[in-house]
């Protein structure tokens, strides 16, 4: 059986430090990540996101981003997506834009 993250829902956790920090979902021997580094108080930069080849195409990724997304609203911080595959889905996704550093 295909191994659909889609289908099910994603739990994305999420590993806070004092200057980086990481959002990590973890499919059976599978893991994606992005990371982030924090500039200020009122600003994280994401610098990086992987997902396993076993993981593509299901939308993990994109589920990574929208939970950043989503705390930083909670939070009231703002994001700068360094990384090429979160500042794409940040401009596929206008409704996240509000979080977006300007």
């Amino acid at each position: 059986m295909e191994n659909k993250a889609e289908e099910r829902q994603v739990d994305v956790e999420r590993e806070d430090g004092p200057a980086k920090g990481r959002y990590r979902v973890a499919i059976g021997q599978d893991e994606a990540e992005m990371t982030y580094s924090r500039a200020g108080k009122d600003r994280i930069i994401i610098d990086h996101t992987f997902v396993p080849t076993a993981l593509r195409g299901q939308k993990v990724g994109e589920r990574l981003v929208l939970r950043v997304v989503e705390d930083a609203r909670r939070e009231g911080i703002v994001i700068i997506p360094l990384c090429p595959f979160a500042k794409a889905q940040m401009e596929r996704h206008p409704e996240w834009q509000d979080v977006l550093s300007r």
